[in-house]
């Protein structure tokens, strides 16, 4: 039997955007750290970046099981962020006469107004980048660098292949600056739905979202620009 905590946030609309807050802030940790391993490329060599992938993928079941938490989390986000989106825009067109401006208190922008969008964008990122990445060619198909004496898939080489194409690269900078947005106004809205924010803390957590979106987008596109340009 589900707990009547469980049941409530479930069903109510205040429940659903704290598990959105929630999901979301998970998500911004996974991406930081992402960035920060991902960074290798820029501050290693190919072998720093094999050796970390590698470490990665010897985890096992403790991938594995990261993997799969990661997946639910993705998905209890989006499905119920979209949900809430689709369902606060029915009934706003039912009620709403005269459309005026939020003004500066509500934080209203372009990226509030296109969470749907930026989020809708950011999943086909994500398939992308999986279906090359993670899914692309491995040791049977040639990628193979040594390490310490071990062949381990050379992910520094497929990286390096796909950041040389300029489809690619035009794609995955466009990415991050819609991630960039996404998590100005996401960062924002975690705060306010945890109940986080008052009238002396809401400016600085609203300068935080914004340089953590600054941060986390140009960080990331940083990455393949470089990549494109260095090698």
């Amino acid at each position: 039997m589900r707990s009547p905590l469980l049941r409530s946030l479930f069903s109510s609309t205040v429940g659903k955007k704290v598990i959105i807050a929630l999901t979301g802030v998970s998500l911004i940790l996974f991406v930081v750290v992402h960035l920060a391993g991902n960074l290798t490329l820029v501050f290693g060599n190919a072998d720093t970046f094999n050796a970390y992938a590698h470490k990665l993928m010897n985890l096992g079941p403790l991938l594995y099981l990261a993997e799969f938490l990661l997946a639910t989390v993705f998905i209890f986000h989006f499905s119920l962020a979209i949900y809430t989106t689709l369902k606060n825009r029915g009934a706003r067109s039912k009620n709403y006469v005269l459309l005026k401006s939020a003004g500066r208190v509500s934080k209203k922008t372009i990226s509030s107004r296109t969470m749907i969008y930026s989020g809708i964008i950011i999943i086909a990122f994500i398939v992308i980048h999986l279906i090359t990445f993670k899914y692309g060619p491995g040791i049977s198909d040639g990628y193979v660098a040594m390490i310490g004496g071990e062949a381990v898939r050379d992910l520094f080489r497929l990286v390096v292949e796909a950041f040389q194409k300029e489809w690619y690269v035009a794609f995955y900078v466009f990415s991050m600056l819609v991630l960039g947005t996404h998590l100005r106004h996401g960062f924002w809205s975690a705060i306010q739905s945890l109940g986080l924010n008052n009238p002396s803390s809401s400016q600085p957590a609203y300068t935080l979202g914004l340089i953590l979106a600054v941060i986390m987008a140009f960080g990331f596109l940083f990455i393949p620009l470089y990549v494109y340009f260095v090698y």
